[in-house]
């Protein structure tokens, strides 16, 4: 098995079969060993630097109905909200001067956060801190929107395939939507010039390993810059609220494989794999990933943005306690620096 985590470092590519061969034989050995190789191509390709994004979850109302998520259309219980553009321009402002030079801007399906005004506040960003590089994160949208987006003056844009499996897709996302739409868009993204991000969730339910080795070749494909994967964590007031999260050792494993195959990419550790685990991200980090997000909301809201129970959003994920991250990184190893943290393949 080691010889085909050593074909992965060097090739950067592996066949569906070879890829079931490793997720259905892995040990605790074999994932060692593809961690420790990761965090040394992570090293040898970023140094110790961890690039730092500020979070900005400007709304958390969403048309979707997706079966995993808390902000789902049907979940009556989530108390919605809206961020003016008055607000996200001061969440901005302040994570400015805390040194963020990154700010992503993540929503829900909004209709009533016009497409218009993203643009606009986009190109008031933009002008206010013209050394900062803007992230996108608002669903499936029409080409011509993304494309206006873009020359709004956005940078990246983040759209989670989740699942790389049509048949899988469909159990997890109610009638009306489609995987094939969804790839499109991120075709689309690509081709309009966006640095761009997908991944998945590890441990959905009816995930297989079968599963799991389309979404390592989806991604081959796709070769985006920016890969987020984390466990999925059951939101209670979802239809998969009773449903088991997913695991850690194998959110790691597949961190560490996607390192391998996409020695350049930018690796969130995400605010799931925190959640899941004390540690979770400082582990995450030494098995290849290179970026973390801390929250710049407003902390009014911060708890309403409920993608799945507990998520975290104060603490070393708060934006605020900068120094809390730094210490937390600086014990095994790593810091934080003030860069935009652009995608650059050597």
């Amino acid at each position: 098995m080691k010889q085909l985590i050593d074909k992965l470092r060097t090739e950067h590519s592996l066949t569906r079969e070879e890829y079931k061969a490793l997720l259905s034989g892995r040990t605790e050995e074999l994932e060692q060993y593809a961690r420790e190789l990761a965090r040394q191509v992570t090293v040898l390709n970023f140094g110790t630097d961890i690039y730092i994004r500020g979070l900005i979850e400007f709304t958390n109302i969403c048309k979707r109905d997706c079966y995993y998520c808390g902000l789902r259309r049907s979940n009556t219980l989530c108390k919605r909200y809206r961020l003016t553009d008055e607000e996200i321009l001061a969440c901005c402002e302040n994570g400015y001067h805390l040194g963020f030079r990154t700010f992503v801007l993540q929503g829900g399906e909004d209709g009533g956060f016009t497409d218009d005004e993203l643009c606009n506040v986009v190109k008031e960003i933009k002008k206010r801190y013209p050394d900062c590089a803007v992230t996108l994160s608002v669903g499936e949208r029409p080409r011509e929107i993304y494309q206006q987006y873009f020359d709004a003056g956005a940078d990246r844009y983040l759209l989670r395939h989740e699942t790389a499996d049509e048949e899988h897709y469909g159990k997890l996302h109610p009638a009306g939507v489609s995987l094939q739409e969804r790839k499109q868009c991120l075709w689309d993204l690509k081709e309009i010039g966006f640095q761009v991000g997908t991944g998945f969730m590890v441990g959905s339910p009816y995930q297989t390993v079968e599963t799991l080795c389309s979404d390592l070749l989806f991604i081959e494909e796709l070769k985006p810059q920016m890969i987020g994967i984390g466990p999925f964590i059951p939101h209670k007031d979802t239809p998969f609220g009773n449903e088991p999260a997913g695991a850690l050792d194998l959110t790691l494993f597949l961190i560490a494989l996607l390192r391998l195959a996409h020695p350049f990419a930018l690796l969130p550790a995400t605010t799931a794999v925190g959640t899941l685990a004390e540690g979770g991200r400082e582990l995450a980090i030494l098995s290849g990933a290179n970026v973390v997000m801390p929250n710049l909301s407003p902390n009014m809201h911060r708890k309403d943005y409920s993608l799945y129970d507990n998520k975290l959003s104060d603490g070393a994920e708060a934006a605020e306690a900068r120094d809390a991250l730094d210490a937390r990184l600086a014990r095994i190893g790593y810091q934080t620096v003030t860069a935009r943290g652009d995608y650059q393949e050597v």
